[in-house]
């Protein structure tokens, strides 16, 4: 009787097992897509970027927000974006796409092509590591022996257990591939002119539009779990485009006393609510770098699961620094989750940068080598260690003040 009342089961020699009950109708370990997390137990989906999974911990939680900083000019935050809403694309999860400037289907035609094939992702690496490979070779430098035998530093994050998939920016999806899935679209101006404007106290008439879509979304496709879903469970991926941007009708970009400066926040206390209840995850990207109220930016930190910036090196001084000739720019993670757990699942490494190659889009460690030709003049190498300031304490401790360090 005790080894049926704790659920074991007793064996001829006096042994007590003890296994752990699953209940019959749970099926989130096979949803696809998706993977159990070995720290916390809460089930995983890929962020579209297998570097950026490592960084926030082997993947975005279901249930949860990925609040991206848009970098000046939205490039690379863009990228992020489609990646996320490539691979919902490539593991069949459901889509609900939202922009105020461009079409949903017109986002969806640049969504790079997956490289569904290790051998051809292994040529993609051969060729870029080529390129490089002849880059370095004219660049060669001459070190001390005793610096000559030590390990060469791991550049990409490491990837032990990969977890998603590659994707070719040189090409798009497939139209067959996308009309085989299943999306939802908002585009603002469209929903704006089909309906009456909606006067709420705390939110804009955007926010609220798009909170309901995402609502009726989310309990009519039963990702709550009000109806039972005809097929298997399935995972409903959000991207929402540019929030908070004078396009959604919030003026959080444009004064430091904005009319509206509990919208946003409000929509991110709401929005968090629908995900805690639902299998959805949700990225939204936010031109941060116009908030002109820092205050505000740190309420829209505080509302959001995991943020990350992007800190583009176009049109700044460091674009020319032969210090950052490899890298395209920085990225900061200013916020990882806590769930069910004490502490975060945060790598140990703080100091990344992202590099766009001719096919990939890569975030690596920053590696700054020291500058040893005899070419430099002193004059310059001071320049170049002052410049190194700007990085995090992580790269910088190796140069502080105006000297120097010379082999």
């Amino acid at each position: 009787m005790a080894a049926l009342a704790t659920g074991g089961a007793t064996s001829s020699d006096g042994a007590t097992s003890f296994q752990r009950k699953v209940p019959a109708n749970s099926r989130l370990a096979t949803i696809a897509g998706t993977r159990p997390s070995v720290r916390h137990g809460q089930l995983l989906l890929s962020s579209g970027l297998p570097s950026l999974d490592c960084v926030l911990g082997g993947g975005l939680a279901v249930g949860t927000l990925l609040l991206i900083g848009e970098d000046k000019y939205n490039i690379y935050s863009s990228l992020l974006f489609k990646y996320f809403l490539a691979e919902g694309i490539v593991c069949g999860h459901n889509l609900f796409v939202a922009s105020a400037k461009e079409d949903p289907a017109d986002i969806l035609k640049e969504l790079p092509a997956p490289i569904l094939d290790d051998v051809h992702k292994k040529q993609l690496d051969e060729e870029e590591s080529a390129v490089i490979s002849k880059q370095e070779s004219r660049e060669s430098m001459k070190i001390a022996w005793r610096y000559q035998n030590l390990p060469k530093m791991e550049v990409s994050p490491a990837v032990s257990a990969r977890f998603g998939h590659y994707y070719d920016l040189s090409k798009t999806l497939s139209p067959e591939l996308l009309q085989s899935r299943k999306w939802h679209r908002f585009f603002l101006p469209e929903e704006l002119s089909l309906q009456s404007e909606i006067k709420t106290c705390n939110m804009t008439c955007g926010y609220t539009r798009l909170l309901q879509s995402i609502q009726r979304i989310i309990c009519q496709e039963g990702f709550d779990g009000s109806y039972p879903q005809k097929k298997q469970k399935n995972i409903l991926r959000i991207g929402i485009q540019s929030l908070g941007s004078v396009l959604w009708g919030d003026d959080i970009c444009c004064t430091d006393n904005p009319e509206y400066i509990h919208s946003l926040t409000t929509f991110l206390y709401v929005l968090r609510g629908l995900l805690r209840m639902s299998l959805s995850a949700c990225i939204i990207t936010v031109p941060s770098h116009l908030i002109q109220n820092k205050a505000i930016m740190e309420r829209v930190t505080n509302l959001s699961d995991t943020v990350v910036g992007l800190e583009s090196f176009i049109g700044s001084e460091r674009e020319t620094n032969p210090l950052y000739k490899d890298y395209h720019g920085l990225i900061h993670v200013h916020q990882i989750p806590q769930l069910n757990s004490l502490i975060c699942d945060v790598s140990g490494t703080k100091d990344l940068a992202f590099r766009l190659k001719r096919k990939l889009f890569s975030i690596e460690r920053l590696h700054l080598p020291p500058d040893l030709s005899d070419t430099v003049s002193r004059s310059s190498k001071q320049d170049l260690a002052e410049s190194t300031k700007l990085l995090s304490s992580g790269c910088g401790a190796m140069a502080t003040g105006k000297k120097h360090l010379d082999f």
